[in-house]
């Protein structure tokens, strides 16, 4: 019976206590971002251990005892705010609270401490839920992890995404240069190299990034040359308490570790350089750097960074925050392996040579970015300089001709090729909030980019006879002038960008949503080339036995100077002619002109239901290319004028708050660049290019459909479905021409692209230990990323006849995929994370991608595609907090070390092949 009694009194001594306790609940929102809502941020009880954090949503519901209290809100990085709260027993209070940034502090009766920024994958992952559209982004946090240390290599992490070997060009569902957009903050980037429409991504370091958007399907706010996706480079922006910090790294590569690395003559070690050919250069030998291949530094890859930022309070409405960044980085690299050019239908290599590549590669980056917050209106302002340079010696030795010279071997051909790009990027962009309804946002650019090859040097040294390959050389046997020269060019790009949009929010119904927006933008981008370029070719003229031998095939100053010069031995001439020419043969060969586009659209967004919304658009773009080549093949001009209209859809239906589904609709286009329509002659060692003025642009035809669930905060699971139709597709193609050039050409009337994507993130394991200050992590996390495609095309000769006249094709196929399209990608990662009481901490991450073969060229005369052979990279990245202020880090990149294969698949002969070896590297970190 006490028993009993017992019992009941607890029962009731637990009623009455329910009934003094109240609820407070409310929405916590972003200040910094004009009202957005901001998850996890922490609501508690002062002085108690009651509270917890904000949802995905931004909101928060906390039990709280009847009485009088006072009501924290905090969040790292954020101004915290107390409130005096009366809870009243068994009432609801509301509170909504807007939090702004601040200097950093925290109070120290903060009991729960969870945080996160703009940079980390939750944060992202939570963006990418909310949006209405199909988005994709990855966070410096992602990049940190997985050591990832430029763009390039990042946007390779993410769904359908893969590289071209040995430049920062991506490809994305197949697509590659000429069918993706790149911007930084959404104002477009120049290209930094004349045959490609994109900047080398691979240029930027991760260090300048807050988080890369990839956009793979068409958002009317972006530019319509589009097909594959517009990758957006969001700079960083700070708003926390002051910092700087110090970075140091270095680290070997093992195949060029050991070698002495060789490049040309003049560039010095910090990648700036600049030369023009020498005054009167036909008269008389008035050049001055060597032809001979230079001794370089140990090949030890060393980097440094700098960056710092603080913020500040103006007035109590207006505060001021700034970050900037300086490093510099370089790196050794070496390859070796066989080069072979031109394979006929027996399979049998016109051009059969080994190629030892000795490269030393420099990046410098400052950027620097202003950030002004007044109320609801925002200012920023960002500035960015990127130079980077490379420094190559290639060595080539075989078969020069296996028809002609040096047919059974013994040919030297060496190339010394200094490049240096440099960018220069000015921005200024405002974000307005007036009242509840009207958003307002504009940017505008300044760029201007340079891409300087001063000077590039080749040579060749042949047998004296054809058939004695291990015998004495000489240029007796040399029969092209162009075998040996000197070669400068300058490419200039200057843009102007600007894009506005305002935003009408319809008043709210019954329900107190906003059920409606209208967007109406405007994008402008205006753009002047100039492309200048001369080569001057040293032709031997003395064409008898008394041709002198060459001792030292590695000292060409013994020959190519102006006592044998004056002997007659050779003569100095242009493209276009040499001495006693009647027309000016210095004039530079050039091509250039401008590009104007106008852009204005209309987005209105309907949300029907509280599953389902839609956002439907169009936008229309005049476009204005007007061009002008001067070339030793052509002079005239050409215009290119077309008004694109666009239209695009996206839904969204939420079928809980775990689980969307997306569909997405549009209409782009893809325009041919510059270089593509200007017939100038890039001259390689294995293959010639030259442009095609009568090229016109693709229209594309995108659908997208994908399923997402967020089990968990960090975690993701999604599929999707996405197709392509692409009429009048451009290629390269080789052209029926004595060199076999290669060109470009609308080769059909369609393509087709059509595939799979899959993408899951997971906790395999979590433990939380809560302490006074913070949550410790002893966590394992897996991330998996593949997508399956199909692709065909057409190829028509005969439309490639009828339509470039002069021209003409002979496909090995009828139809075949699209140039590098691999039909899988892959990447995954595994990733744990040990935190420790004393502030250190250990993070290990094992990253592995993979792809199937790929056609880099499609095949001609009866030959086969050049493919470029899939592989897998395995890297190993280990960092380790030693307390608040110091890190260190430790990583392995390509442990595979895998062959790297072009071959020409219907004869199974390999194209090109080397290894790039492991890259181990250690850096160490200060934070001051």
């Amino acid at each position: 019976m006490k028993k009993i009694l017992l019992v009941a009194l607890v029962y009731l001594c637990q009623m009455v206590g329910a009934q003094d306790k109240g609820t407070v609940t409310g929405t916590v929102t972003d200040k910094e971002m004009n009202g957005d809502t901001l998850p996890f941020a922490n609501v508690f009880i002062k002085g108690t251990s009651i509270g917890g954090t904000t949802d995905l949503d931004g909101k928060y519901t906390i039990s709280v005892p009847a009485g009088n209290h006072t009501l924290v809100f905090s969040f790292v990085g954020y101004q915290t705010i107390e409130k005096p709260i009366t809870i009243i027993s068994g009432k609801t209070l509301v509170i909504n609270q807007e939090l702004g940034s601040s200097g950093g502090e925290q109070l120290e009766e903060v009991q729960i401490n969870t945080t996160v920024s703009r940079e980390k994958e939750s944060a992202l992952l939570l963006e990418q839920k909310k949006a209405v559209v199909i988005q994709q982004k990855i966070g410096n946090q992602e990049l940190a992890r997985k050591g990832v240390s430029d763009v390039a290599t990042a946007v390779t992490k993410t769904t359908g995404v893969s590289k071209e070997e040995g430049s920062g060009t991506v490809f994305v569902r197949g697509l590659g240069d000429r069918y993706n957009v790149t911007t930084l903050n959404g104002l477009p980037l120049p290209s930094n190299d004349p045959s490609k429409k994109n900047i080398d991504l691979s240029i930027f370091s991760t260090d300048i990034v807050e988080y890369i958007g990839i956009d793979k399907t068409y958002a009317l706010s972006n530019y319509g040359d589009f097909a594959g996706a517009n990758v957006d480079i969001s700079s960083k922006v700070y708003k926390g308490k002051g910092f700087a910090e110090i970075s140091l790294g270095s680290g070997i590569n093992t195949v060029a570790n050991n070698k002495t690395f060789y490049g040309s003559d003049g560039p010095n070690s910090f990648g700036f350089y600049k030369t023009n050919y020498p005054a009167f250069p036909l008269n008389n030998y008035n050049f001055t750097t060597s032809w001979d291949r230079q001794e370089g530094n140990a090949p030890v890859n060393t980097s440094i960074a700098i960056k710092g930022g603080d913020s500040f309070d103006l007035s109590d409405n207006t505060r001021l925050s700034f970050f900037a960044v300086g490093s510099f980085n370089n790196d050794f690299t070496y390859q070796q392996g066989v080069t072979r050019a031109d394979v006929n239908v027996s399979g049998v290599a016109r051009r059969d040579l080994t190629r030892e590549s000795y490269s030393y590669n420099t990046n410098t980056t400052a950027m620097g970015n202003l950030r002004l917050k007044y109320k609801s209106h925002e200012f920023k302002y960002n500035g960015l300089m990127v130079n980077n340079s490379s420094n190559s010696h290639d060595d080539y030795q075989g078969i020069y001709d296996i028809f002609d010279n040096a047919p059974e071997g013994g040919a030297v051909i060496q190339r010394q090729t200094y490049v240096q790009n440099t960018l220069f990027v000015h921005q200024l962009l405002g974000d307005h909030k007036f009242g509840e309804n009207i958003e307002f946002d504009w940017g505008a650019s300044y760029n201007f980019n340079k891409n300087n090859v001063p000077d590039r040097k080749q040579t060749t040294v042949l047998p004296n006879r054809n058939d004695e390959p291990n015998g004495p050389k000489s240029f007796l046997l040399i029969s092209n002038d162009s075998d040996n020269h000197r070669f400068f060019s300058d490419l200039e790009e200057e843009e102007i960008a600007a894009n506005s949009s305002i935003t009408y929010k319809f008043a709210k119904d019954a329900d107190d949503i906003n059920r409606a927006k209208l967007k109406l933008g405007y994008s402008g981008r205006f753009k002047d080339v100039d492309f200048d370029a001369t080569q001057f070719n040293f032709a031997i003229t003395l064409r008898t036995v008394t041709q002198p031998i060459i001792n030292d095939v590695y000292n060409l100053d013994s020959y190519f100077n102006q006592d044998n010069f004056n002997a007659g031995l050779f003569t100095i001439r242009t493209f276009r002619g040499g001495l006693g020419s009647t027309i000016d043969v210095l004039l530079p060969q050039t091509y250039g002109g401008k590009q104007n586009i106008n852009a204005a659209y209309a987005q209105f967004e309907y949300k029907f239901s509280d599953k389902f919304t839609g956002i439907f658009g169009i936008r229309g773009e005049k476009i204005s290319q007007s061009l002008f080549y001067n070339t030793s093949i052509l002079n005239g001009q050409s215009e290119l004028d077309e008004t694109q209209i666009l239209p695009s859809v996206s839904l969204k239906y939420t079928l809980n708050d775990k689980n969307n589904l997306k569909f997405a609709a549009s209409k782009t286009y893809t325009l041919p660049q510059f270089k593509e329509r200007a017939p100038f002659l890039f001259e390689d060692i294995v293959n010639n290019s030259l442009g095609n003025p009568n090229l016109y642009s693709s229209d594309n035809y995108n659908v997208d459909f994908k399923w997402e669930f967020y089990p968990e905060k960090e975690e993701i699971i999604s599929a999707g479905l996405f197709g392509k139709y692409i009429a009048n597709p451009i290629n390269e193609v080789r052209i029926n021409s004595a060199s076999n050039d290669i060109s470009y050409a609308n080769t059909g009337d369609w393509g087709i692209a059509y595939g799979v994507e899959l993408e899951l993130r997971k906790k395999l394991f979590n433990f939380e230990t809560e302490t006074n200050d913070k949550t410790l992590n002893n966590k394992l996390t897996f991330g998996f990323n593949g997508s399956y495609m199909m692709h065909n095309q057409e190829l028509d000769k005969e439309k490639v006849i009828r339509e470039n006249p002069g021209n003409s094709v002979d496909f090995s196929f009828e139809e075949d995929g699209f140039a590098g399209a691999s039909d899988f990608l892959l990447n995954t990662d595994f990733t744990y994370l040990k935190d420790f009481r004393n502030g250190m901490n250990i993070q290990s991450t094992i990253v592995f991608n993979y792809f199937t073969d790929r056609i880099f060229a499609l095949g001609t005369e009866g030959k086969g595609n050049l493919v470029d052979k899939g592989y897998g990279t395995l890297d190993l990245i280990l960092k380790s907090a030693i307390n608040e202020n110091m890190s260190i880090g430790i990583s392995a990149k390509n442990l595979l070390n895998p062959s790297i294969e072009r071959f020409q698949d219907n004869q199974d002969v390999t194209i090109l092949s080397f290894r790039r070896g492991v890259n181990l590297n250690f850096s160490l970190s200060y934070k001051f």
